[in-house]
């Protein structure tokens, strides 16, 4: 055993998420996973005497400057341009406005305010960068998402990353001291296609709130939610764009009930979530498609709820589908197994991490396979209360309290180790060669 005393942490972190608040609700627009992901840990962090400062854009003109979650946890919303309007994509012209709100909240605080800046998405990456480099602290970056990864699975319909997105995120990645990923199988990617130095990759694997999201009683679960008890349901929770694949679901349960017609008195689809990304520009007709497969009444299209809500539809659910093109982990699926509630996914990304052993996995997205597979669930009592135990006991181990843990490690080590910045770096990251550079 070492006898070399453990490296110190920060006592107050940054934590930059430029394109989506921290307070907003997952489900629509640009929120998803990573909002949930982003406020719990910086929760378990507080809980561990680290300090957490949440960095987000104002995106409304009501919102006051500065939120405190809770003791230890503010969200500071930075102005960057107009307020509504702004998509995504239209935030790579505001990343300086952003970057110097943080300064200014830097420049009122006592000298070595913040050890540490963690940035979440590459926006907050570009920014991160600036920050970290400003304050002289190392920065520690997790993707969540990436161009490159998501560019190789791309839904029928969808749009690919742009070149622009594809850069800054090979800038990150060869600025940030440490990188975390959500898998294994992210880590490898990292290394693969944007050359990241394994040595500053570490895993962090998500969690989910264990208090929120437990077993419960179905009966209770479609009672509340106006549903009949003896329904099948078929779930689908995420954000509605191609990407997420809530189409795959509604042409599934089509065939399911093709193939069963005596199902068709029992089957609801509810599919929970909000139009996002490509889905906003271009609306996916969820309704328009059930309605030309026979199934329209079958289907109820919930915009997206609270955590305590959401754990009632996955209590009330038989089976989970999450039939996504690309996951950097897949929540969801956690959160629904924690819940006691079958899942079937696609294997991609980081689901079958998400997953284990105690849901199923389904390569690609042809209709007849997923109808195999959700119709096995929903149509096998004994199976399903199977995987319904295994379920509960695989998302047992996803507590955000293990990754809070996971992170800390990251930190300090980020802290006693810094990278430091060579002359080779200097000429990758800012493309001017080293001769021209004072």
């Amino acid at each position: 055993m070492s006898s070399e005393p453990a490296a110190a942490g920060p006592q107050r972190v940054a934590m930059v998420t430029v394109h989506t608040s921290p307070l907003a609700q997952p489900g629509s627009g640009d929120a998803g996973g990573m909002n949930v992901y982003v406020l719990e840990v910086a929760r378990q962090l507080a809980g561990r005497g680290v300090a957490v400062d949440l960095f987000t854009r104002t995106t409304s003109a009501s919102q006051p400057a500065v939120v405190e979650v809770e003791p230890g946890v503010v969200v500071r919303h930075v102005p960057a341009g107009p307020y509504e309007g702004l998509s995504k994509e239209d935030l790579p012209g505001q990343l300086c406005a952003f970057a110097a709100g943080m300064m200014r909240v830097a420049a009122h605080a006592p000298p070595g305010f913040y050890d540490l800046v963690h940035s979440h998405y590459w926006l907050s990456g570009q920014v991160g960068w600036l920050a970290s480099d400003r304050w002289g602290v190392p920065l520690v970056h997790t993707m969540h998402t990436m161009a490159r990864v998501k560019n190789l699975h791309l839904a029928d319909g969808d749009l690919p990353e742009p070149v622009g997105r594809e850069i800054g995120e090979a800038q990150v990645v060869e600025a940030a001291d440490r990188l975390v990923a959500n898998t294994e199988r992210e880590a490898s990617e990292l290394v693969e296609l944007y050359g990241a130095d394994p040595a500053r990759v570490a895993v962090a694997e998500p969690g989910v709130d264990l208090t929120t999201f437990r077993p419960g009683s179905r009966v209770e679960a479609r009672a509340v939610l106006g549903l009949p008890p003896d329904a099948a349901v078929l779930l689908f929770v995420g954000r509605i764009q191609p990407l997420k694949g809530p189409d795959v679901v509604v042409r599934a349960a089509a065939e399911i009930v093709r193939r069963r017609p005596e199902l068709r008195d029992r089957l609801v689809v509810g599919i929970l979530g909000g139009a996002s990304g490509t889905g906003v520009r271009n609306p996916m007709g969820l309704e328009e498609l059930a309605e030309r497969l026979g199934i329209r009444d079958l289907v109820r299209i919930v915009p997206p709820v609270d955590r305590p809500t959401l754990a009632q539809w996955y209590r009330a659910a038989d089976v989970l589908a999450v039939p996504s093109h690309s996951e950097s982990f897949g929540l969801v699926a956690v959160e629904a197994q924690a819940c006691g509630t079958p899942v079937v996914a696609a294997n991609v990304g980081g689901l079958p991490t998400a997953v284990g052993s105690a849901g199923i996995l389904v390569d690609g997205h042809d209709t007849a396979d997923w109808a195999t597979a959700l119709g096995g669930v929903l149509l096998d009592p004994e199976r399903r209360a199977g995987l319904s135990r295994a379920s509960a006991e695989h998302a047992s181990g996803f507590g955000w309290s293990r990754t809070a843990d996971r992170l800390a490690e990251v930190y300090a080590d980020a802290m006693a180790r810094p990278r430091e910045a060579s002359i080779h770096d200097a000429e990758t990251l800012t493309g001017i060669p080293t001769a021209v550079i004072p």
